[in-house]
C-alpha cells in the first residue's frame, strides 16, 4: 500500500514537472530489473500486477513497456503465460540505439573509425594493466582459433571475438560497453573488408597483442593495437572509399 501511495505521489510530482508517466514507469521497471538482478529470459510482473502496483492507466504502462522494448531491454512474449521478458542487454543493442543520435547529428563512418583508432589502443593498454589470468587464457584460445580458421565465417568470428574480448578486459564497464558498441557498428558495415584482407598478418598481430596483454606490457599492447587499427582504417578507406563519407544511420 505504501508503495502504491508513493508511486501516485511521485507520478503527480513528475507530471507537474512535465515528465510523462510512462517515462517514470519505464525508469521504475529498469530500476527493479537492476535491483533484483534479473537475468535474460526472466519474466517481469504481469500487466495486471503492474497496473495495481503503479496505479496508472493501462495506456501509460503499455507505452512504458514499448519504450523499454524499443531500447532492447525487454521483449514481449506472446501467447498464454506471455508478457514482458528481460532481454539480453549487449553492446549491439546499445550501439543500435546510439545510431539514432549519430544519424541526427550527421556522424560519418570516418568519425566512427577515428573513434576506434583512439579508444581501442587505450583499452588494450588498460587490459594489459588490469587483466585477469582467466581472461588471458580465453584471449589465447581465441587467437588460436584465428590461426586454425579455414573458412571466411570461422575467420570473421575469431577476429571479431578477439577484439570483443580485448575490449571487455579494460576493467571499466562503461568504456568497454561503448568501445564494443563502436566495434559492432564497424563490423556490421564493413565486414566485407575483413574477408578481403590477408589473414596471416592479422593473425600475427592478434597474437602479439595478446602476448603483450597477458605478459602485462601496457605500452607494447597500446602501440601494437594502434598500428593494427591504423591498418584497418587504411584498408577500409582504400577498399570502401564511399563508405567513409556515409552517415552512420539507424538500422
Amino acid at each position: 500500500m505504501l508503495r502504491t501511495i508513493m508511486s501516485e505521489s511521485v507520478s503527480v510530482a513528475w507530471e507537474r514537472r512535465g515528465e510523462k508517466v510512462s517515462s517514470i514507469i519505464a525508469r521504475e521497471i529498469v530500476r527493479d530489473i537492476a535491483q533484483r538482478k534479473l537475468s535474460p529470459g526472466d519474466m517481469l510482473e504481469s500487466e495486471s500486477v503492474m497496473l495495481q502496483r503503479f496505479q496508472v492507466a493501462r495506456a501509460s504502462l503499455r507505452e512504458a513497456l514499448r519504450v523499454l522494448e524499443v531500447h532492447g531491454l525487454i521483449r514481449m512474449k506472446p501467447g498464454p503465460g506471455g508478457g514482458p521478458v528481460v532481454s539480453e542487454v549487449d553492446s549491439r543493442e546499445f550501439g543500435r540505439m546510439a545510431t539514432l543520435f549519430f544519424q541526427v547529428q550527421g556522424i560519418e563512418f570516418s568519425e566512427l573509425v577515428e573513434a576506434r583508432l583512439i579508444i581501442e589502443p587505450l583499452v588494450a593498454r588498460l587490459a594489459a594493466e588490469r587483466h585477469d589470468p582467466a581472461d588471458g587464457e580465453e584471449l589465447r584460445e581465441i587467437v588460436e582459433r584465428g590461426f586454425a580458421a579455414k573458412t571466411d565465417e570461422d575467420w570473421l568470428t575469431a577476429s571479431n571475438d578477439f577484439h570483443a574480448k580485448v575490449l571487455s578486459m579494460s576493467g571499466n564497464g562503461l568504456l568497454s560497453l561503448f568501445a564494443r558498441a563502436l566495434k559492432d557498428l564497424f563490423t556490421e558495415r564493413a565486414s566485407g573488408v575483413y574477408v578481403a584482407r590477408r589473414r596471416d598478418p592479422v593473425r600475427r598481430v592478434h597474437a602479439d597483442v595478446a602476448d603483450a596483454i597477458i605478459s602485462g606490457e601496457p605500452e607494447v599492447a597500446e602501440q601494437l593495437m594502434r598500428e593494427h587499427m591504423s591498418e584497418y582504417a587504411k584498408t577500409v578507406a582504400k577498399r570502401e572509399p564511399q563508405l567513409m563519407n556515409e552517415v552512420v544511420d539507424w538500422r
